[in-house]
């Protein structure tokens, strides 16, 4: 693969800001506001085979080739694939969208089903290993541009691109120019066992399970019988949430079977595109010692680890920090493959 990409800047967090817990938490509540203006997003509703939608966020401005989403351009395109119950309000799409802006490339955010604001339409929800929907939505932004198009996926979201990847092989260069994942949980029972389990178990489950069980309710009530409430209202970790919810709902056996067959690790060898896979060492979630060795993993895959990080935090001096980092050095490696 060309252009090698480096840790510069990501190696090393402030002295200020030790460990992967204070990194993950200070990023995404308190580095984000220093990190440039809020973007200006102009939402696009798509009809998805299945008669659901899918809402796409298209950053506004003069930097960021302003105009009607569907304006076909030459120019670039990024497209960022959020986390779990994250958003285009999340502090990582923000940063990209200012770095995007910075470069003059077009950016979108398509959410994932029930996480724009709006409860889906469809008896189904979104998951970690959901690369049908990722190659549709990409089909779709191919159709609408023609220039180059790099695409960014983070957290679950990077775990669902790198499947989509791996499952398109030799096509996938004909959809997109490049794939950067950031801070995905390759290894899914790894990461919902790391989750489930010390400080995590107390600060992130009950953070996620307090978004995800209303939507759960919600999607009941569309669809009464759907699962067992009472399962799902005592779930008290994500495995048993996916045990009666997500995995179900997806054409999973359970749990165990969900995330054995989605996890991205596998099988990053059969991905044929430009694609760089960056994962923090001490990020709570991602362990390290459950991932691949850094380096090459195949012809077209970098694993990048930095030392600091936390998951999706990479906080930069001087306090009270900021999160341009991350977007600057993953944009700087796209343009070395032009």
């Amino acid at each position: 693969m060309d252009g090698v990409p480096t840790a510069v800047g990501l190696d090393v967090a402030p002295a200020w800001l030790p460990g992967g817990h204070t990194q993950t938490i200070w990023s995404a509540l308190v580095a984000r506001h220093w990190t440039g203006a809020a973007p200006h997003w102009q939402r696009e509703r798509w009809t998805t085979p299945d008669a659901d939608f899918i809402d796409v966020d298209w950053l506004q401005g003069a930097a960021a080739a302003a105009g009607a989403p569907h304006r076909v351009d030459d120019g670039v395109l990024l497209v960022l694939f959020h986390g779990l119950e994250g958003s285009s309000s999340s502090h990582y799409a923000q940063a990209f969208a200012n770095q995007a802006a910075q470069l003059g490339w077009r950016f979108a955010v398509p959410h994932f089903r029930g996480c724009s604001g709006e409860l889906n339409l469809a008896p189904r929800a979104y998951h970690s290993g959901d690369h049908v929907e990722i190659g549709w939505m990409l089909a779709q932004l191919r159709l609408r541009h023609r220039g180059p198009i790099h695409a960014v996926g983070v957290s679950l979201g990077g775990n669902a691109l790198l499947r989509w990847a791996e499952e398109a092989g030799q096509t996938g260069r004909a959809v997109v120019d490049s794939v950067t994942a950031v801070c995905a949980p390759i290894d899914l029972t790894s990461s919902g066992q790391a989750i489930g389990r010390g400080l995590c178990r107390w600060i992130y489950t009950p953070m996620f399970l307090r978004s995800m069980k209303p939507k759960a309710l919600a999607k009941l009530a569309q669809y009464p019988g759907l699962f067992d409430r009472s399962r799902l209202l005592a779930a008290r970790n994500l495995y048993e949430f996916d045990d009666v919810f997500t995995a179900p709902l997806h054409g999973f056996a359970g749990t165990d079977d969900y995330w054995s067959r989605a996890s991205a690790a596998p099988a990053l060898a059969d991905i044929r595109l430009p694609t760089l896979v960056i994962n923090a060492a001490n990020d709570p979630f991602v362990p390290a010692h459950d991932l691949p060795l850094p380096g090459p993993a195949g012809d077209w895959v970098y694993l990048l680890r930095p030392a600091s990080g936390g998951h999706v935090g990479f906080t930069a001096s001087p306090f009270p920090g900021h999160v341009a980092t991350l977007p600057r050095q993953v944009t700087t490696w796209m343009n070395t493959l032009a």
